[in-house]
């Protein structure tokens, strides 16, 4: 019993501990979720959810030269054709981060301060790393969120931002998508 109280003193004083953990999709590369479930400041719209591995502003860039919109009203409302109707994307990127507590740094700190040193670590207690997310909202003419379960096109509409998420993953120069044959 002994062995096992020191194995686990052990273990927690030489560990981190996550306080703040960023969402990982099961089962899926994305979700389709109420945006401010995702992040409180946020509408409380229905919104197609992936995380973005590329840089910042990739995604103003893709959706820029994909509707070539020059720079005007990116993200806000443009107009896609799908089966001879037209819908609105709006997007939103999201940051959700990873921070943990590095107990060992604390421990120093305070045992240096208790012996009237100054304290080694200050400032260094916690980890923090950024993911990103790009947060996608389609409505139709009626204004109507696409995403909703009772929607006409929403299997359509899923299956649409599907393949923009991929497209907008693989594709690494942007004026290329000039030259794509639009279907």
């Amino acid at each position: 019993m002994k062995r096992v109280l020191i194995l686990v003193s052990l273990i927690v004083l030489t560990s981190c501990i996550p306080y703040k953990i960023a969402p990982k999709f099961k089962n899926e590369d994305y979700k389709i979720t109420r945006a401010k479930k995702f992040q409180r400041k946020l509408s409380r719209e229905i919104s197609f959810i992936f995380k973005d591995p590329k840089d910042a502003d990739e995604f103003y860039n893709y959706i820029n030269k994909k509707y070539n919109l020059n720079h005007k009203d990116v993200g806000l409302n443009t107009p896609f054709q799908l089966e001879g109707k037209t819908f609105y994307l709006s997007y939103t990127e999201v940051e959700r981060t990873d921070e943990k507590l590095a107990l060992p740094l604390v421990i120093t700190d305070l045992r240096r301060s208790s012996n009237g040193n100054d304290p080694l670590f200050e400032g260094k207690y916690t980890t923090r790393k950024g993911h990103w997310y790009i947060l996608l909202t389609v409505y139709d003419e009626d204004i109507k969120n696409c995403l909703l379960s009772k929607h006409p096109m929403r299997s359509q509409i899923i299956s649409y931002l599907k393949k923009l998420k991929q497209e907008y993953l693989t594709t690494q120069n942007y004026e290329e998508l000039l030259f794509t044959k639009k279907s």
